[in-house]
């Protein structure tokens, strides 16, 4: 399903981030991070075809990087535990927000779907 593609991972969660390390491995996809810290993924963010990002970072805000790779045409998905989504849908629009907990295979639809 994803095989070829570089996922960025920036999750702060180190159990989620091995959970979905290993299922995005498993669908073929390679990943590169995880990240857990904004300032790590700032500066490794020119290296994937896609991200899928926590927005909370141990209370810092994704929000530079998600604005760096819009302005790269880079795809990504936030993945967050955040129940108001109004913040992301007025700076980011129609980008796709995956709720967590979800299932690997949805998040996995999620990124096919942006790529």
């Amino acid at each position: 399903m994803l095989d070829d593609v570089n996922v960025m991972l920036v999750e702060d969660e180190v159990l989620i981030a091995m959970d979905l390390t290993d299922h995005l491995e498993e669908m073929g996809a390679t990943v590169v991070g995880p990240y857990v810290t904004l300032d790590d993924a700032l500066a490794a963010e020119g290296s994937a075809d896609v991200a899928v990002l926590d927005v909370d970072l141990h209370g810092q805000q994704v929000f530079p990087l998600a604005d760096a790779l819009l302005k790269r045409g880079v795809p990504f998905v936030f993945h967050t535990g955040r129940g108001d989504v109004g913040e992301l849908r007025d700076r980011y629009g129609d980008v796709p927000v995956v709720p967590k907990p979800c299932l690997p295979d949805e998040l996995a639809k999620t990124i096919t779907a942006v790529v």
